[in-house]
């Protein structure tokens, strides 16, 4: 039998969640939910990876508590659909009171994947990058691209601006949105300060000889264990992830350089270690639940529903 007394359980799309995100509230809340897992504060197992090979991608099951809340993201990407008009990623969300295991809402994931990943980069470049930072390469035209450079521009003024992609087009127009150059991968890297990867590549399209002394590498774009972005030269650099446990295991850039990973986001953030003295650092995101429910959580207090 149904219970009527009971509220039907909201389902939140992309229009009725995008007006509770902002980058400016996201970078915070990111920083404080990196310093809670690396201190263990958050209950999370490494994702579970389902491979769909006969379609070309895989679905990824993500759980976390945090707080007074806690939930499960699952997360489909298919790096094809760029080719179908459609989002790369599509996730959705279900969030749960931590106390009792009631549900509370059933939100998209898209955006929140989107944005938790580049305010998570945000973080990293507010803390790793040299505060005379000016030049950003951006190796990727999608829409971590596009999220990274509004994130990024929020906590660093880059006043020259680089894109390279493997579609020509799609690098000449978001250039053209963003007030970019699109130029050659090396021309792009040359000299820049910031190197942001967001590809779906399977082999290095960043190489090691091509960064300045002193470069950042967010290295955000390839997750598993046999895929990388950036090669070996790049990954000989002080490594710093966001989850240890789950960069052993799911990192290919890592893995296949036999990288030595330097600290966790979050230690480097706490005071725990101290920020690295390297020629090249590099930030491996593999994008962890926490940040999922920390987003869900800030969106869900906006619209009054809370987890206690």
């Amino acid at each position: 039998m149904i219970d009527a007394s009971k509220p039907a359980l909201s389902f939140l799309d992309e229009q009725a969640i995008r007006p509770h995100l902002r980058f400016e509230d996201l970078i915070p809340a990111m920083e404080r939910a990196l310093i809670d897992f690396s201190a263990g504060r958050v209950q999370q197992p490494v994702r579970s990876i389902v491979a769909l090979p006969h379609h070309g991608g895989f679905m990824g099951l993500m759980p976390a508590v945090y707080g007074d809340i806690m939930g499960t993201k699952l997360v489909n990407f298919y790096p094809g659909n760029g080719k179908l008009g459609l989002p790369t990623h599509q996730a959705v969300i279900a969030v749960f009171r931590a106390n009792t295991g009631e549900p509370l809402a059933l939100m998209d994931g898209r955006l929140i994947t989107e944005m938790r990943t580049a305010a998570v980069s945000a973080v990293a470049t507010k803390l790793l990058a040299p505060p005379h930072t000016l030049r950003l390469a951006i190796l990727g035209s999608g829409v971590q691209a596009r999220a990274h450079f509004q994130a990024l521009s929020l906590v660093r003024k880059f006043s020259d601006i680089r894109v390279w992609s493997r579609n020509s087009d799609n690098a000449n127009t978001l250039a053209k949105e963003i007030g970019a150059n699109a130029v050659s991968r090396e021309e792009a890297v040359a000299g820049a300060d910031v190197v942001v990867t967001v590809t779906s590549a399977t082999e290095p399209i960043l190489h090691g000889a091509w960064l300045k002394p002193g470069a950042l590498v967010l290295a955000v774009g390839t997750v598993g264990p046999t895929r990388r972005e950036v090669d070996s030269e790049t990954m000989r650099g002080a490594v710093i992830v966001d989850s240890r446990e789950a960069a052993m295991k799911e990192s290919g850039d890592i893995l296949l350089a036999n990288a030595t990973v330097y600290a966790e986001l979050g230690e480097v953030l706490s005071g725990a270690k101290p920020v690295p003295k390297a020629e090249v650092t590099v930030f491996k995101s593999l994008g962890l639940a926490v940040e999922d429910l920390a987003s869900a959580g800030m969106v869900l207090q906006a619209l009054g529903i809370s987890g206690e």
